[in-house]
């Protein structure tokens, strides 16, 4: 069984159990989160698709942490004229582990 959900606007192909790392989310870590916005749900050879999405189904999910990703590093240069700007960013993330998916 899996499905693609919604979460704070990415698609995401998610399975039971599994660990996904998403955009940070508001929750404590230990908490539970519910996502309403299923857009595909499989489960064997039945296969429900939503307009846009699936009506009843809902994803629950436990939050194990908040962390921040990688650091990306931005460079800007113009050749000849001695411009050159370094700057670097590291987003906030989320990291959910899928407790259940519900149709």
């Amino acid at each position: 069984m899996y499905a693609i959900v919604n979460i704070n606007g990415i698609q995401t192909k998610v399975t039971p159990d599994q660990v996904v790392e998403v955009p940070r989310l508001a929750g404590e870590p230990g908490g539970e989160l519910r996502f309403e916005q299923v857009l595909m749900v499989a489960d064997g050879d039945r296969i429900s698709v939503g307009r846009p999405f699936v009506p009843g189904a809902s994803l629950t999910a436990e939050v194990l942490e908040h962390f921040r990703g990688p650091k990306l590093r931005i460079f800007k240069f113009k050749r000849r004229r001695d411009y050159r700007r370094r700057r670097g960013h590291r987003d906030e993330r989320t990291r959910l582990r899928v407790k259940s998916i519900s149709v």
